[in-house]
């Protein structure tokens, strides 16, 4: 089958899940041309030579270390025109050189109206349209109530009316609506592969923006290890070492650390839950959807969710890991099968309307 697959460029999370799912197409025969913005679609385009088509895609604006959204909108209204053009001339392009039969959309848009235009059957994998087609089982508190307004409108209009929506989740998400189904987070090879174990360091992943006193406030724990990732640089700063960024790395830190702090991405997230690793989650200001997941790491007992670093719930956390591991041993997913199987399912089901 021919498949058109779309990633957006905002954050790595959404290209290295779909790198999984597009390996696994083209294992079973599948012919996939994919379309990608930004970091994205380089990292893409090197794990596919000649199947990634570069577009222009949304950014978020970010002004504190939380997103702007006037800041967001400004940069939208400035790049719209000069995107819209570059798009369509990819969009005549791809048209002439491939006839794709059927669209995968990872929260991305210009492959949803590519196949909108041309009346082809779309099916929807991400995690955001939990926001949408899920009931939610926690309380959002009033300060951030606009921002899950703003977010699920956004979900919502995103890839309507899609004819199967995969919503992945490590959080129990009863389904509201149909044509959904719910499965277990995208899990790529390398954290399948990886062999955990409970080491001496906390595995700490943050951007430098985030907050500036980071090694500050960690260095007032002396008696533990940190490990940060997200500096970009190599630097020891006695009890806390500032790393560079290495996928190989990363992985062995990740897979035997006693715990990991990080911001409310869901895809860390998901690993740090899928390797059994306690999580203390601070979400970026301003992104409800990392909210969530962060709401939901404390719901399920895996974690805290704080809204900064501190000493003290540092402390906290750590006074609590043996509970958390004892919670996450309780969550149970057998690698990506029961992904795979409903993707298959659900391009067999789409090949029998047209």
């Amino acid at each position: 089958m021919k498949i058109l697959y779309g990633v957006p460029g905002e954050g790595m999370g959404h290209a290295t899940r779909s790198k999984v799912i597009i390996t696994h197409l083209l294992e079973q025969g599948h012919d996939v041309q994919a379309v990608s913005s930004a970091r994205a679609y380089h990292f893409l385009s090197k794990a596919f030579p000649g199947r990634v088509h570069e577009i222009k895609g949304f950014h978020l604006a970010y002004r504190n270390a939380a997103v702007s959204k006037l800041g967001t909108a400004i940069l939208t209204l400035k790049t719209g025109p000069e995107n819209l053009r570059l798009n369509f001339e990819r969009y005549r392009q791809l048209l002439g050189s491939f006839k794709p039969e059927v669209v995968i959309s990872d929260f991305e848009s210009f492959t949803y109206f590519f196949a909108k235009h041309h009346r082809l059957p779309i099916i929807s994998i991400d995690n955001m349209q939990v926001m949408s087609r899920c009931t939610l089982d926690i309380v959002v508190p009033k300060e951030e109530r606009a921002n899950f307004s703003i977010a699920r409108n956004i979900v919502k209009s995103k890839v309507p009316r899609s004819d199967h929506y995969l919503i992945s989740s490590f959080f129990d998400a009863p389904v509201c609506k149909e044509r959904t189904t719910v499965v277990p987070p995208i899990i790529r090879k390398e954290i399948l592969e990886a062999k955990p174990s409970i080491g001496e360091h906390i595995l700490v992943y943050q951007t430098s923006t985030s907050q500036n006193n980071l090694v500050n406030i960690l260095q007032q724990l002396p008696q533990e290890k940190f490990l940060v990732y997200g500096f970009n640089k190599d630097e020891d700063h006695g009890n806390v070492q500032l790393k560079a960024f290495s996928e190989d790395g990363f992985i062995h830190d990740l897979a035997t650390a006693k715990a990991v702090m990080a911001n409310g991405g869901f895809s860390l997230l998901s690993e740090a839950v899928y390797l059994r690793k306690p999580i203390c989650s601070i979400p970026i200001v301003n992104q409800f959807e990392q909210y969530l997941n962060a709401a939901y790491v404390e719901k399920m007992g895996y974690g805290r969710n704080f809204f900064s670093f501190t000493p003290d719930g540092i402390k906290a956390f750590i006074y609590d890991l043996p509970y958390f591991r004892e919670k996450l041993q309780e969550y149970e997913q057998e690698g990506n099968q029961a992904l795979f199987a409903e993707i298959e399912k659900q391009l067999e089901a789409v090949t029998e309307q047209v």
